[in-house]
């Protein structure tokens, strides 16, 4: 991708975004009923982590799941989840306050969204999340007293809030499966049926190498590495550094079966801490150093949001994360030379990840599926996305990032909370999820009902 074509694309870009872009994305649907909600319901509980989880120069210690609850005047009940992470959100804001602080903001944000809902009758979910953003990010620069506040932080607060319209909207519609949910603008960029996801098995800052050697053992061969350390960009740059080296001298005499020279690969994220693409080069300059450069076959988000830097000439996939909130920041990316999009529908919403994944087809790019550190009954969620995606080169299925198994204190509970947690497709075999005619037949089991998160709802709101 070269300069050259950006701005040739740039009038692309005026065009889209001179349209409402429910307009632009959504003509050929047919016509769906107007939904109204009469009440809903929230609430949330709190769930700890086994020991400090490290990413984007800081860590987390808990977790707020969120449940939300809407009747619609018709009298159907639809039920959503989310996973909160104010450090994914908004990095700066999290560093601001205590944690619960910033997750009390995150769920107040929730709330008001809800209030609105109520307000606004409408057609699907893409179209209330267009209807309602702008009252939302008025809401969270209240909230936050923040004005310049990362819209992934407001996304991240709806991802309950759309998941529960998504039923809604099944419900209003007589709808009972996910590739009936997808609506028909969508439905050739998710047209994949794939048997297999690669788990991406996250590596954060503080995690023993005793557990890569376990993961690998257990057949684990995707290894995202957190990069991206506490401190000034050169004592970043020296955690990093040093970091890959033990992952890699742990790691590099490993083999697998699903990669054609039998090495794992690893990918890096950043979420965003580098300030310049020097600093970048010489982590890519290390990487060559130590032989690790070859089995690097993505990374993931390296600049911070602001940095407009071409990335066609750093010889590896770069991925666009936290910076692409809308087609638009996709566009720019993909313009910038990026050539991978990553997708979180638990993190963004589905309405917006179904946009970008869109997107991401009509350009051929890549796409991956990243994890929030979310429950097991998200994982199903996003695995309803990630297995309709186009395969990941050099293996015969696409990729996803899981790591809540590895970080929860009460995990093997909260799977219990699944409507389906016995199924055999909720759990990585040999580092993928296996999805048989069952999965897709129940879609993951996202259409039933959880008793456990329904008792939670039961309860005096928080």
């Amino acid at each position: 991708m070269n300069r050259r074509h950006f701005v040739k694309t740039s009038g692309l870009i005026a065009a889209i975004t001179r349209l409402p872009a429910h307009t632009w994305l959504m003509t050929s649907n047919k016509e769906s009923k107007l939904i109204k909600i009469k009440s809903v319901r929230l609430n949330f509980e709190r769930e700890k982590l086994l020991r400090p989880f490290g990413f984007k120069g800081n860590y987390l210690t808990e977790l707020w799941q969120t449940a939300v609850g809407l009747t619609s005047e018709s009298g159907n009940r639809s039920f959503g989840l989310g996973t909160q992470s104010v450090l994914y959100g908004d990095a700066d804001l999290f560093a601001s306050c205590s944690e619960v602080t910033g997750n009390a903001m995150m769920y107040q944000l929730t709330k008001r969204a809800l209030q609105c809902v109520q307000q606004t009758p409408f057609e699907d979910p893409i179209d209330l999340l267009e209807k309602i953003f702008d009252p939302v990010t008025d809401a969270a620069h209240e909230i936050t007293g923040k004005q310049n506040i990362n819209p992934n932080f407001i996304y991240n607060a709806l991802v309950s809030v759309d998941n529960a319209a998504w039923m809604a909207y099944a419900a209003e519609n007589g709808i009972n499966s996910f590739d009936t949910l997808i609506p028909e603008h969508y439905k050739s960029s998710l047209s994949a049926r794939h048997k297999k996801i690669a788990v991406m098995y996250q590596i954060p800052y503080a995690m023993p190498m005793n557990e890569l050697v376990k993961a690998s053992e257990l057949g684990y061969f995707v290894f995202k590495i957190k990069a991206g350390f506490p401190g000034s960009q050169e004592e970043m740059l020296r955690g990093d550094i040093g970091r890959l080296s033990l992952i890699h001298d742990t790691l590099k005499h490993k083999q697998t079966d699903h990669t054609a020279n039998g090495k794992l690969i690893y990918t890096i994220d950043a979420n965003g801490r580098y300030e310049k693409k020097e600093t970048l080069m010489r982590y890519l300059d290390h990487a060559r150093k130590i032989g690790a450069f070859d089995q690097i076959q993505l990374f993931e988000e390296p600049f911070v949001e602001s940095n407009n830097d071409f990335v066609d000439d750093t010889g590896l996939r770069i991925a666009a994360d936290e910076s692409v909130h809308t087609e638009k920041d996709a566009i720019k990316r993909l313009d910038q030379g990026y050539s991978v999009l990553v997708l979180k529908g638990i993190a963004k919403t589905l309405s917006q990840s179904m946009k970008i994944a869109r997107l991401a087809f009509q350009r051929k790019a890549i796409t991956i599926c990243a994890d929030l550190t979310v429950n097991p009954i998200l994982i199903d969620w996003h695995k309803n996305l990630c297995c309709r995606l186009q395969s990941f080169p050099g293996i015969d299925m696409p990729m996803m990032e899981t790591n809540g198994d590895m970080n929860y204190v009460r995990w093997k509970e909260m799977e219990r909370f699944h409507p389906l947690h016995q199924a055999s497709w909720t759990k990585a075999k040999n580092g993928v999820f296996e999805l048989d005619d069952d999965f897709y037949r129940n879609s993951g089991g996202i259409f039933q009902s959880s008793a456990h998160y329904q008792e939670l709802l039961a309860k005096p709101n928080k």
